[in-house]
């Protein structure tokens, strides 16, 4: 018995039907999420048209996935006919059900912890196989929802099959017409603009996940001038030179600058470590550590991380800039040789480090590091007697700190200064960690994981305060990013906001610095605290020489660039798109601004995202076009 004329397109009809079903039951899991984690409620008619822009956004997905199925049955004749052709229709539904409702778990656990559909961070995780795979077979009970989804796919691919194969009737012709118009729709995939909405939350609902990420994949990278707001490129570099606050600049254009010390000048030692997600809203019980190490240290209450993810902070950082849209510098060509903080202090003897935890091959993190002169210092090269725990993402925050203390001793021993940059990885899924050390169960959550981490510090200060180094060694702790940044609008500004403090015991005074400012400003605030004069390229301050109304910090996504100051926040977005809106701290988000107030922001925004932008790409921040050093005449900023 073979397929009746109609049954090949009746078949792709049940395998459509399913996919919206699958794609609603998800929508409908993550408004549940979305309420109890974001406190997200909508109106009866809210829903009823997010389901219908949901649907439809559905549909163009769906003939993509489905396109290599659909070409073979409607190309090749009796391809289901008999026992063996049935068998395999029924084998290829069961296949595509598995894939459905595999995709709708996945979206549902990464929901749970990024508050959004599949983005960026998906399409890494399908590159980083290794860690991500080991990651979630940590932290998910892998074999039973895998064995879920197949039984499940089973149990809805039986009385759909039975239900085809009874209508089969006569022999199916094939069908080059229905084939053309499945293309059709899935080419059509790489142009649909799926409906949106205003509300963050309503639009990732809205959304379809397998959109979301070939979506996301293909805007990896965005060239700003083709995408954003545009200006004359010599009003974006005078609008940003007044930004920085007065300097000698080397040439006509651009902010490339000699900055000269104000204060004496001082060679210590510097150790800058990023924690892995540790946002402001983080510290508190489970972290006595570091409540009692920013009571002793020069203390920025208001500091703001630029992106979401560490290669965010690892770029702002080392080379004080605002985040370029899509990926991070960091992972893009061209990354190597370029000005960084690293290249200011070799420029004054030091040896410079990278010190982490995992494999830094992951985020292209190696190669940035190595090809801006840091040596390597990560999992590869730890001795096995170094290592006592590892999860998916590396050693835990006790091994990742016992080394960057061997290899500081190492330094002092050979008589160099030294200037290491530790990247932390416990804070993060699965939260595993040693046993013992806190009171929360390794695995048990974030709360466990933030204790474990100020646990590790707190035994990494005082076992640094026991070394003949510790009176000479500055220690600059900063998030990398927050735990999550989603919110019911793309950049809400109080999800940005990091901890960050400069720590040395009878070299910096004790005090909170309440001035807005942002995670590009910390490596000019060192070097000003340092003493140190030299020529820059860096668009961050010293956050000690800004005026408390010169504040402003920058935050974004992949896509929406946002500058804050006080009282308003700039966005701009792709299709030059661009709106400014109130904020204050206590506040928050307020309405949309107009006319001059809005004009001005947007303006300040433009130029400091556009040059950023053009300079990488143009090749003005590599270190061979710097001198690191400066002219006696300089001017002060």
């Amino acid at each position: 018995m073979v397929f009746r004329k109609n049954a090949r397109g009746s078949y792709l009809g049940l395998l459509l039907l399913l996919w919206l079903l699958v794609n609603a039951a998800v929508r409908t899991v993550l408004l549940v999420m979305a309420h109890r984690s974001l406190d997200a409620s909508f109106a009866p008619g809210t829903l009823a048209v997010l389901y219908f822009k949901g649907a439809l956004n559905d549909l163009f997905p769906y003939f993509l996935l489905t396109l290599p199925l659909a070409a073979l049955i409607f190309l090749k004749k009796n391809v289901f006919g008999g026992r063996v052709g049935r068998t395999l229709a029924s084998l290829a539904f069961w296949l595509y059900a598995c894939l459905f409702l595999f995709s709708a778990v996945a979206e549902t656990l990464f929901w749970g912890e990024f508050s959004s559909r599949f983005n960026f961070i998906a399409v890494d995780y399908l590159i980083y196989t290794t860690e991500v795979i080991r990651n979630i077979r940590e932290s998910y009970p892998v074999i039973p929802l895998l064995s879920a989804v197949a039984a499940c796919a089973a149990v809805l691919t039986v009385p759909a099959m039975l239900l085809l194969w009874k209508k089969a009737a006569r022999p199916a012709q094939r069908s080059p017409a229905l084939l053309a118009g499945c293309l059709a729709m899935a080419c059509a995939t790489f142009f649909y603009a799926p409906l949106s909405s205003p509300d963050r939350v309503e639009r990732e609902l809205a959304a379809n996940g397998v959109w979301s990420l070939f979506s996301a994949y293909r805007h990896n990278a965005l060239d700003y001038r083709e995408f954003y707001p545009v200006m004359d490129a010599e009003k974006a570099s005078l609008l940003v030179r007044g930004e920085t606050g007065g300097a000698h600049f080397s040439e006509e254009t651009g902010i490339v600058r000699d900055i000269a010390a104000t204060r004496p000048s001082w060679h210590p030692n510097v150790v800058q470590i990023a924690v892995e997600s540790l946002g402001s809203n983080l510290l508190g019980e489970n972290t006595p550590n570091l409540n009692r190490i920013i009571g002793q240290s020069l203390f920025f209450s208001r500091l703001y991380a630029t992106g979401t993810r560490t290669v965010r902070g690892i770029e702002a950082l080392t080379l004080s800039l605002p985040p370029t849209p899509g990926s991070s510098i960091v992972r893009r060509p061209g990354c190597e040789g370029l000005f960084s903080t690293g290249s200011v202090f070799r420029a004054h003897g030091y040896d410079t480090a990278f010190i982490y935890g995992g494999f830094g091959y992951f985020d292209n993190m190696n190669a940035f590091f190595s090809g801006n002169g840091f040596r390597i210092v990560d999992r590869a090269v730890m001795k096995s007697d170094d290592i006592t725990f590892t999860n998916a993402w590396g050693v835990c925050d006790e091994d990742l700190f016992r080394t960057a203390l061997l290899e500081a001793d190492e330094d002092y021993r050979q008589g160099r200064p030294f200037y290491q940059f530790v990247l932390t990885t416990s804070n993060h899924r699965p939260f595993t960690y040693p046993e013992g050390r806190v009171s929360q169960p390794s695995g048990s959550g974030r709360a466990g994981a933030v204790a474990y981490t100020d646990y590790a510090l707190g035994r990494f200060f005082r076992e640094a305060s026991r070394r003949p180094w510790f009176s000479n060694t500055v220690f600059v702790l900063c998030g990398d990013h927050t735990s999550s940044a989603a919110g019911h609008t793309d950049l809400p500004p109080e999800r940005y906001l990091i901890p960050a403090f400069l720590y040395s015991p009878g070299n910096i005074a004790p005090e909170t610095v309440t001035t807005l400012c942002s995670q590009a400003d910390i490596a000019p605030t060192l070097f000003d605290v340092l003493g140190w004069s030299y020529r820059s390229p860096f668009f961050g301050r010293s956050i000690l020489s800004l005026r408390p109304e010169e504040g402003r910090a920058w935050i974004s996504t992949y896509q929406a660039l946002g500058r804050l100051d006080e009282g308003g926040l700039a966005v701009l977005e792709p299709v030059r798109r661009s709106s400014a809106c109130a904020w204050t701290q206590k506040e928050g988000l307020g309405p949309e601004l107009h006319g001059e107030e809005a004009e001005t922001r947007l303006n300040l925004a433009i130029a400091e995202y556009q040059l950023a932008s053009d300079m990488f790409t143009q090749g003005a921040l590599r270190e061979e076009n710097l001198a690191p050093g400066q002219e006696e005449e300089t001017v002060s900023l």
